[in-house]
Order: structure tokens, then C-alpha cells, then sequence
């Protein structure tokens, strides 16, 4: 970099000495702080690299790489630098050991934004990030899992998306699919969250199932005739349902001949544009499997297969009793045209392990035989499994290989959730709880069963991530799938397995029950809880009495006040105003402001929730995108829909001009958070659907629309089923 002083202006003039792709370069100003570092290491030798000649791919000896962290100034003092070098690092140091050649730009800064409307961007050498992932308060384990799976992604795409880069934007699949398989990879084997995968299952697949059985979803490998079309498709397909069919396809071909084909596509591409065909032929190569009816198959098709066994015993299920057939059958993918795949999965035979009325022994569900086998059409026979004793849960999909829904049969899912906590494999228990949840979600299990399930299960859920997903998907279930007459019911019963579990627990896992706590609808009963961990209650009744050694941080005192204003008649709004006040002057931050912000907005007064709506969906566009989101927050507060029923015809009426007057970003993220899924009117729901349907409405509107019509036609099927 070239600066040169010209009065009270600077001009910095760069160079860029290699083919860069113009959409990957970026200006960060700002009065930064900054920290450095540098990352020193090797790249590992590979046969696929051993005739490079080029130095910037494969040098000789030791390479260092320069890193730096920005941040702004105000949150210095919160920056986690050392840990987040060493995530950094870790990733440097798997990337440089598996994918054959070397970091290709001349640093790495990782700069955290302030009111960023992404996730994080993989600017050349410069990735920026939301500065939310410096967390000024206690942050959850989860938090941190996902802001360690936010660095890798980003620095993965260096090589594939910097280095190598798509020809057109039909491949941006590939692009976001691979940084979020890479991700995962380099934190299961460089990190210390070594289940990122068990993660991936809770989180980016539930993403994924959710968009593959809305009327969008649409092929990974999908058309770009515009921006507005590659726009919309950053979604769970591009992102998850992606990077769940390469660690597929790494299970189909093999995971070295994966890492090889990798190696030889980077080589052969470096500095260049490249397709999927490129990859898919440096896959064949290295793996010796013809992969085309295979991309056939999984990229230009759309919905999810449901994977399940079959099977037949001899004798009664006692000592003798053997499985005599044993098949995994496979359901064409819904929605779409019916199509089946092939699938590289495993069957797991489980047995518990122990006397459940033997006080001297803990029983534990283990895996007694695993069987990995290919799995195409309807029905695919194990004779591997025919003779084995027969197990107390069958599950396919074991080690969740492949892309699928999971069918437990009847005998294994009883037992399964009645022996929850017992299972000790994560990855297998998460198998369970997701399959659990997404057949509460089909209408095949009652919402309240599934409520019952994670109240008995989650405070012996040893991943923190799990935990978090299980607890904020019980919470839906009451919300959205729950018979309306039972609602209040299992409000009840949340609050009091929430507060059990933050009882009975302690470090991460309590402040998982905590939040959950606050996420929940309270009653005039239930909140007295939460007076109690604010201080707030009788002088007997302190933090410290409820939750022995816990700390009530900031943010989390925010948390706890949201949710007490929020609570019908709890507090006047008068009373609200006071104590949101008193908080707020204590807390004179930028995020106190915000969380402010959406306290005032979450308390249950018709003037206010007017003045919220109107703010939000007349005057957006004057509104930063962080006030936004806290203020969406606060009018959307759990347990409010009876004060936000007004609102669903003027939606209708406005939802067009908030669309047009946002940026892209803003107006997804408003039109999506302000959908009322609330209102069961009839009539709202005909204009809906008529706005959905209509060739005057933005393109990108129609698809907001018809995915919040599809989810109110599957939350009723669910409320229905669970009356039933």
C-alpha cells in the first residue's frame, strides 16, 4: 500500500498482483482498535501438489501470515483476542494440513462490524463479521460454537470462493455449501468443539428440512438469471441442505479421495473461475466412481427422502429371537417430483446397557452393531443385520451420513423416548431429539408430547448446542403446534421444567434454562421468578437464594426485564417506563439503548404496539438495522398475539411499499418478522394469497409471502393433530 499525504487527505493507492474477483474486495474505515498476530506453519505435502511449481501455492519450508482483529473502540475492552486468534489459528492450521496449498493472500484481518445486516463476508484478506461476536456479556457455549463456526467458514472460503472462484452465480451452492462442510471439519478435528457435527444436525439440517418443504424450495444447483434470483437463494438449501449432500458425498466417495479431488480442483483452478462439473470430474478421478447420476440425483432435484427399516423376527422378541429379514426403505422426496437417491448411510442396532432397578449400575443406551452400506430405491435389503439379536432401537441414518428424514419404527421410538437421557452417543441422542421434533412439526407427534419429551430429557443434555436448540423448539411447539385450548397448559409446564432445569443445573447449561425462562409467555405466577433473579421481590428472595453462584449480567438482566414487562398485567405501563428507565441509565451503552428499545416496545399496551407498527412498517427505512431487529423484538414478544390481531389487515395493505423502500437485507428480514402468522382470519389469509399469487407483487415479496402462508398451513395441520 502506497499512501500519500495531500493536506488534511490521504490517498492510500493498492495493488492487487493477482486475479481477484471483484465482488471480494473491501474498504473497512473507521477509528479501529486493532490487535496482531500471525499464524507460522507448513503446508502438508500431498501427491496431488507434487508437481506445483508456483510458490504462492506450495512453498518450501515455514510461511507466516500476518492476522489482525479490528473492532470498534467502545468495544476494545470485550475483545476476546487471544481466543479468537487461536480459533483462527486452528483453522490455518487444518486448512494448511488438508487442502494441499497454501493461504493465498498476503494477510488476514477479521474486522467486526457495528450494525452489519450479515453474518460475516469473505473479503479477500478481509473478512468482516458482526461486531455481536464480541460479547461484552456472559456468552453461552452455543454462542461461542457458532461464532468459532462464523471464522472458519469465512476463512475456508479463501480457497474455495477467493482462490478458486465460481464462473457464475448458479454455483454459489457450492461456494457456501463447501465453507460450511470445511467449517464443521475444521472444528471437529482442530478445535475443541469436537461434536460441530451433532451441532450441524440440530441446527443448519432443522434450517435446511424447514426450507426444503416450503413451495420455494428449489434445487441446490438452481438457475441465476438475475440478482434478485441469486439473492433470494441465500437460504437453507444453498447453505445447509448443501453442505449436509457434501458430507454425503464425502461418506459416498470416501473422505481421502474427497480431500484429494479438493487438492487437484485448487490446483488446477487456482487464481481462476471454475464449476461444479470441474469439481465433480477432479472427484471422479480421484475416487474412481462415476458421480453423475449421483449429481443428477441430489443437485437438480428438490425435497427430502424419508429413510426407515424394515424388518422380521423369530420368536416372541425373548432369548433366541432373531431378526430374519432386515431393509431400509426409502420414500420419494416430498415436495418435488417423488424422486428416490442413493444414499451412503448406516444402520445402528442399540441395546441399554444395565439394570434400570440395579440402584449399584447406570444404565446406558450403547450401540451394539453398526452397518454402513448404499441405500437406492424404495427398499435396499441389509442381510449384514439378519440373524442379530434384535435391538431396542433401530436407528437409520446412524451417524447422520446422509440427507434425509429419519422414521423411527414404533417399538424404538417408545423406547427412545423413554430412554432419552440414557443414550450416550450425542450424535445418536440428536438423531432422536431432531427426528422427534420434525415429525411434531409433520403432524405425526402431538406437541405436547414433544414438550413432555424435552421437560423429562433436556437438563441431561450434555450438548450445549442441543440444549439451546431443543429448549427454543419447545418453546415453538406451544406457540405455533400446540392446540390453542392446551397453550396455556404447556406454558405452565415450560416454565416449571425451565426452572427446574436452571435449578438442578449449572454453568452453561443454567444459563441455557435462564434465557429459555425468559423466551417463554409468563403468567402473574411464573414471573415471580423472574422478580426474584432481578432483585426485585421480597428481601429473602435474592439471585443468590434462587440460583446459588450464578451471575445476572447485564444482557441478561435485560433479558429478564423484557420478559417481566412483557407479562400481562404484571407491571402498569407506567410502572414499565420507570424500570426500563432506571436500567437503562445504569447500562449507558450503545446495546443498552437497544435492548431498551425493545423492552419498551415488548410492553402489552395497545398505544404502544400502534406506535411500534407504525414506526416499523411506515418509517423503516429511517431506522438502523439494528433498531430494527429489537424494536421487531418487542412488538413480536411471546404470548402477545391477542394485542397484534389489528395488525394483519393493514399488513396486507403495507407490506409492498415496506418491501420497496429497504434494502434487500431489511426488507427480507421485516416482511419475514412482521408476517402475521398470528391472525387466523380467513379473509386476511385470502389477501395474503392473493398478494402471494399476484405478478404485480416484487418477486422476492411473493416468495416472502407464500413461505409464511405454507408455515400457517403447517402449524394448523400440527394444532390440529395435537387436539386430536
Amino acid at each position: 500500500v502506497d499512501v500519500t499525504v495531500d493536506g488534511d487527505a490521504a490517498i492510500h493507492r493498492a495493488v492487487v498482483d493477482y486475479p481477484l474477483s471483484t465482488y471480494l474486495i473491501a474498504f473497512c474505515v473507521g477509528p479501529w482498535a486493532h490487535v496482531e498476530d500471525a499464524w507460522t506453519g507448513t503446508v502438508t505435502p500431498h501427491p496431488e501438489t507434487a508437481g506445483v511449481t508456483d510458490p504462492r501455492l506450495v512453498p518450501a519450508g515455514e510461511i507466516t501470515v500476518p492476522l489482525g482483529l479490528y473492532v470498534r473502540k467502545s468495544l476494545a475492552e470485550y475483545m476476546d483476542a487471544d481466543v479468537l486468534f487461536a480459533t483462527t489459528k486452528a483453522g490455518f492450521d487444518y486448512y494448511a494440513a488438508n487442502f494441499g496449498v497454501a493461504y493465498p493472500f498476503h494477510k488476514y484481518d477479521q474486522v467486526f462490524c457495528p450494525e452489519y445486516n450479515m453474518g460475516a463476508m469473505e473479503n479477500a484478506g478481509c473478512v468482516t463479521i458482526r461486531d455481536e461476536y464480541v460479547f461484552r456479556s456472559a456468552a453461552s457455549h452455543y454462542e461461542y460454537e457458532r461464532r468459532a463456526d462464523t471464522i472458519l467458514h469465512e476463512l475456508a472460503h479463501m480457497w474455495f470462493g477467493d482462490l478458486v472462484t465460481m464462473e457464475w452465480w448458479d454455483d454459489l451452492w457450492l461456494n457456501e455449501s463447501f465453507a460450511t462442510w470445511s467449517s464443521a471439519m475444521a472444528q471437529t478435528h482442530a478445535t475443541e468443539y469436537t461434536t460441530a457435527w451433532v451441532t450441524f444436525n440440530s441446527k443448519e439440517k432443522a434450517w435446511a428440512y424447514g426450507q426444503d418443504q416450503l413451495p420455494s424450495t428449489h434445487p441446490i444447483f438452481s438457475g441465476a438469471n438475475d440478482l434478485v434470483e441469486v439473492d433470494a437463494n441465500f437460504d437453507g438449501i444453498t447453505y445447509a441442505k448443501g453442505a449436509s449432500v457434501l458430507k454425503q458425498l464425502a461418506a459416498y466417495v470416501g473422505l481421502e479421495p474427497f480431500f484429494a479431488g479438493l487438492r487437484a480442483h485448487f490446483v488446477a483452478h487456482a487464481w481462476g473461475n471454475a464449476t461444479f462439473a470441474d469439481l465433480l470430474g477432479a472427484l471422479e478421478a480421484s475416487s474412481g466412481r462415476d458421480l453423475s447420476d449421483w449429481a443428477d440425483q441430489w443437485l437438480r432435484t428438490t425435497g427430502i427422502n424419508t429413510l426407515g427399516a424394515e424388518f422380521t423376527t423369530e420368536g416372541e422378541g425373548g432369548p433366541g429371537s432373531v431378526y430374519t429379514s432386515f431393509a431400509v426403505t426409502q420414500t420419494g422426496a416430498e415436495p418435488g417430483k417423488g424422486e428416490t437417491r442413493t444414499h451412503r448411510l448406516a444402520v445402528g442396532l442399540y441395546d441399554l446397557v444395565g439394570e434400570l432397578d440395579d440402584p449399584g449400575t447406570s444404565p446406558a443406551v450403547d450401540l451394539r452393531r453398526r452397518v454402513e452400506i448404499d441405500v437406492a430405491g424404495p427398499r435396499t435389503e441389509v442381510p449384514d443385520l439378519v440373524g442379530e439379536d434384535p435391538a431396542d432401537l433401530v436407528l437409520v441414518n446412524d451417524d447422520d451420513l446422509t440427507y434425509g428424514f429419519t422414521s423411527i419404527d414404533p417399538d424404538s421410538l417408545a423406547f427412545a423416548v423413554a430412554n432419552i437421557a440414557r443414550i450416550a452417543d450425542p450424535m445418536a441422542r440428536v438423531l432422536v431429539w431432531s427426528a422427534a421434533w420434525q415429525m411434531t412439526r409433520n403432524a405425526q407427534m402431538r406437541a405436547r408430547d414433544f414438550v413432555s419429551l424435552v421437560s423429562r430429557g433436556a437438563a441431561t443434555e450434555t450438548q450445549l448446542g442441543v440444549l439451546e436448540q431443543i429448549l427454543a423448539q419447545a418453546i415453538s411447539a406451544v406457540e405455533n403446534y400446540a392446540d390453542p385450548a392446551w397453550k396455556e397448559e404447556g406454558r405452565r409446564q415450560l416454565t416449571d421444567a425451565f426452572r427446574d432445569g436452571a435449578e438442578r443445573t449449572d454453568g452453561q447449561a443454567r444459563l441455557a434454562f435462564v434465557r429459555a425462562y425468559t423466551n417463554t409467555a409468563q403468567t402473574t405466577g411464573s414471573v415471580e421468578w423472574i422478580r426474584g433473579l432481578l432483585g426485585l421481590a421480597d428481601e429473602e428472595t435474592t439471585p443468590e437464594s434462587l440460583l446459588p453462584g450464578f451471575t445476572v449480567d447485564q444482557d441478561l438482566r435485560w433479558r429478564l426485564i423484557t420478559a417481566l414487562v412483557g407479562t400481562p398485567g404484571a407491571l402498569t405501563p407506567e410502572e414499565s417506563d420507570g424500570l426500563i428507565d432506571i436500567e437503562a441509565a445504569g447500562d449507558p451503552t450503545s446495546s443498552g439503548e437497544l435492548h431498551a428499545l425493545q423492552a419498551r416496545s415488548a410492553v402489552p399496551d395497545p398505544h404502544v404496539k400502534r406506535e411500534t407498527w407504525d414506526a416499523l412498517t411506515l418509517h423503516g427505512a429511517e431506522l438502523s438495522n439494528l433498531v430494527l431487529r429489537f424494536r421487531m423484538g418487542g412488538l413480536t414478544h411471546v404470548g402477545q398475539d391477542d394485542l397484534l390481531q389489528p395488525f394483519a389487515t393493514e399488513y396486507v395493505t403495507r407490506v409492498v411499499d415496506m418491501w420497496n423502500a429497504l434494502s434487500s437485507e431489511m426488507a427480507l428480514r421485516n416482511c419475514e418478522g412482521l408476517f402475521p402468522s398470528w391472525s387466523d382470519d380467513d379473509n386476511v389469509t385470502a389477501d395474503l394469497t392473493a398478494l402471494a399469487e399476484s405478478e404485480d407483487t416484487p418477486a422476492g415479496l411473493r416468495r416472502v409471502l407464500s413461505e409464511g402462508l405454507s408455515r400457517a398451513r403447517r402449524a394448523a395441520a400440527a394444532r390440529a393433530f395435537d387436539a386430536a
